[in-house]
């Protein structure tokens, strides 16, 4: 029988051999921690859905106006309040309100006049390709950059780093947008202009996930993912230069806390390489953070991409709250704050799963 063998059925002996009551406990408190969870799920949703309703009804515009139009008739304007059920307790509008968003019902928007769940169904996957690929672009560039400023720390490398991380991190990203539209697509014309395709390209892939570059793939048409790739690198990078800027400097602050430590000092006495004292073992113990700073940042380029989608015309979730907004279509709003919302707690909820996979010491 081989090693591993015998390792796997005294693992099975071991695990069977425990005492019920044991086995009993260790179930309880599994079955808590899983409550624990729904509950801190539950009530974050929860309060996101307070936050939302209430600003709905708090701000200055009239919901019934915006459907029936500042000319309608007293009797019009009153039937609808009430079809609207604005004429109900507040409590009660609020027990309503939950129960639509739970059902995905967030009404009809008047810019579409088609249901808010189907426009966002529409816009969400350009919004959720552009922070994407930005976030790939952070990851790929700002991990090394700030484990090098870490290990060079005060060297005029490290001083470097820090000055494009603070310079990222300090300018607006309209600005960063227009000078970028302004330089590679009007001056130098390395890259496609605003949008996701040229016009002659429209149309052309059927939507199956709804991201370009990989419906593109799908159909086998390289034409078309060439001219989307050059139509998302320029946004890409400029939210990728933000993201980059974050991760950078949070990587290097938990390089410089780990490289203090007396493992890595027994390491090198012991004869490893710098290589691998740095970038196997100082990096592997701060990525369970990282972990956290990447998801974050993540949820921050989709929510916060609304600026980037508006320089770069990209017709995503940001694009289409803000004309919303200006058109004072707020079925559009709320439905979309609560989606990015959602987000936020989804990716929040994936990052403390993906600990146990990088550090067993967090099961």
């Amino acid at each position: 029988m081989s090693g591993t063998s015998r390792s796997e059925n005294l693992a099975g002996e071991k695990a069977t051999s425990l005492p019920p009551t044991f086995r009993a406990h260790r179930m309880t408190r599994n079955l808590l921690a899983a409550l624990r969870l729904l509950a801190t799920i539950s009530a974050t949703f929860l309060g996101l859905l307070c936050v939302t309703f209430f600003i709905g009804r708090v701000i200055p515009i009239d919901p019934v106006i915006s459907v029936v139009g500042e000319r309608a008739s007293a009797e019009i304007y009153e039937a609808t309040f009430k079809a609207m059920g604005l004429d109900k307790p507040l409590y009660e509008q609020f027990y309503i309100y939950v129960g639509k968003v739970l059902t995905g019902e967030f009404g009809e928007s008047m810019l579409t006049a088609r249901p808010v769940m189907e426009d966002i169904r529409r816009v969400f996957p350009a919004t959720l390709e552009l922070a994407t690929v930005a976030t790939i672009f952070g990851v790929i560039l700002g991990i090394p950059l700030g484990v090098v400023a870490a290990v060079y720390q005060g060297r005029w490398v490290d001083q470097l780093i820090r000055a494009v991380g603070l310079f990222g991190y300090s300018m607006p990203i309209f600005w960063l947008g227009l000078m970028g539209l302004l330089v590679f697509y009007g001056v130098l014309d390395w890259v496609s202009g605003p949008g996701r395709l040229d016009i002659v390209y429209d149309d052309m892939i059927p939507p199956v996930t709804g991201v370009l570059l990989i419906d593109s793939l799908i159909e086998g048409d390289m034409d078309i993912f060439a001219n989307a790739f050059s139509h998302i690198v320029l946004p890409a990078s400029v939210l990728g230069y933000y993201s980059l800027a974050y991760i950078s400097r949070m990587t290097r602050s938990f390089m410089l806390e780990q490289l203090s430590q007396e493992y890595i000092t027994t390491a090198r006495v012991k004869g490893l390489s710098e290589f691998r004292v740095i970038w196997r073992h100082a990096l592997g113990n701060v990525m369970v953070p990282l972990i956290t700073v990447i998801a974050l940042s993540y949820a921050n380029l989709l929510e916060g991409s609304v600026l980037t989608e508006l320089v770069f015309s990209w017709p995503g979730l940001g694009y289409y709250i803000t004309n919303a907004l200006l058109a004072a279509d707020m079925n559009a709003v709320l439905g979309g704050t609560v989606v990015v919302g959602s987000v936020f707690i989804g990716l929040n909820l994936l990052s403390d799963f993906l600990y146990r996979f990088v550090d067993p010491r967090a099961k």
